[in-house]
């Protein structure tokens, strides 16, 4: 199943936890697990807690302040940060499924880290 994420800014994180637990109660699965994959070279999925947003912007911020936006890349099309901080998150996560719901820390959330990215596997 394909989720569409349509990302606001160069570097944010979208909580995308409801559309994956939509594809698992979609696809009729019980107990197993959901892989969730990313198949873009510019974007990335991390897990992390919810309950205090001031952690997703700690996140975005050492990410932008470990590949800022302005440097000298080389690459042509201009979005070298995005390929980097992709590298650094990571493309995908393996989420165990229990009786068709996803199981996590109830404060955790499964995010996107957009950047040129729009859409997201989950099977």
């Amino acid at each position: 199943m394909i989720l569409s994420v349509q990302p606001g800014s160069k570097t944010e994180l979208i909580d995308i936890t409801s559309k994956i637990q939509d594809a698992v109660r979609a696809s009729g699965i019980s107990d197993g697990f959901c892989m969730v994959y990313v198949p873009h070279t510019t974007a990335g999925i991390t897990i992390n807690e919810s309950a205090d947003p001031s952690v997703k912007s700690d996140i975005l911020m050492v990410l932008n302040q470990i590949v800022p936006w302005e440097a000298d890349y080389r690459h042509l099309e201009g979005n070298s940060p995005a390929h980097i901080k992709s590298s650094l998150v990571g493309v995908s996560k393996l989420i165990p499924v229990e009786k068709g719901q996803l199981r996590y820390i109830s404060a955790d959330k499964h995010c996107c880290l957009p950047t040129n990215a729009h859409s997201v596997f989950a099977e």
